[in-house]
């Protein structure tokens, strides 16, 4: 059984760990901030320490029902499955949020560990999670990438294929990919492109040379 003394330590140390690490989502404006990352990682810790006080009394008394701790810790990881799917958006072509479910999971295992009095593996989890979400975020910022657009392009009959992808491979873009369309009777031809570049084009100078041809009559472009 638990005493009074260490239930109250699992929970401020687990309200600390947990408050950190949603104060740097806070912090970077994500959806999951300091009050939920502080509440997954307290209501793991709780059950956790439900599980083992449950397993406890089935080990001191063998005429009660056993109860294997493991089950309600896989129950929670699973639940917190679900509150992480919901951070996650797709807008368009690009999809956000992976990191904070990513972050909600890891939270919720450092919760467990401290509920079920692995210390040293909770605050290690915790300095890892961290150190990734704070340290290396600005070595992320540094390493370089390859950068995709997706363009759309609507033109008249004139619309020329072999000039738009020119124009691109001017401005150092390379199409990965393109698709056409063409609206009958009016002969409108939209062309959707998938671009890539692994150098920083500023975008206003490809709109500049799109919106210099005669034929152009429409131009999406997005990330």
């Amino acid at each position: 059984m638990h005493s009074n003394y260490e239930i109250f330590l699992k929970l401020l140390l687990g309200t600390l760990l947990g408050g950190i690490i949603g104060f740097e989502r806070q912090a970077h404006g994500r959806p999951a901030g300091f009050r939920t990352q502080l509440l997954v990682c307290v209501a793991c810790v709780l059950i956790m320490m439900i599980s083992e006080s449950y397993y406890s009394q089935g080990i001191a008394n063998p005429s009660s029902a056993r109860i294997d701790p493991t089950r309600l810790a896989a129950g929670a990881m699973t639940g917190v499955g679900f509150l992480g799917a919901g951070v996650i958006l797709k807008t368009g072509v690009s999809i956000q949020g992976l990191t904070t479910a990513a972050c909600i999971w890891i939270v919720s295992a450092i919760g467990l560990a401290i509920g079920a009095g692995q210390y040293v593996a909770g605050i290690a989890g915790f300095v890892i999670t961290f150190f990734s979400l704070w340290v290396l975020r600005i070595v992320e910022t540094r390493i370089p990438r390859t950068i995709y657009k997706y363009v759309t392009l609507v033109t008249d009959e004139r619309g020329d294929e072999e000039a738009i992808s020119s124009l691109f491979a001017r401005r150092g873009f390379e199409i990965i990919k393109m698709d056409y369309a063409v609206k009958i009777p009016e002969k409108e031809k939209t062309y959707t492109f998938t671009i890539s570049t692994r150098e920083v084009v500023a975008m206003n100078t490809v709109i500049d040379d799109v919106t210099g041809i005669s034929w152009a009559k429409k131009l999406e472009i997005s990330s």
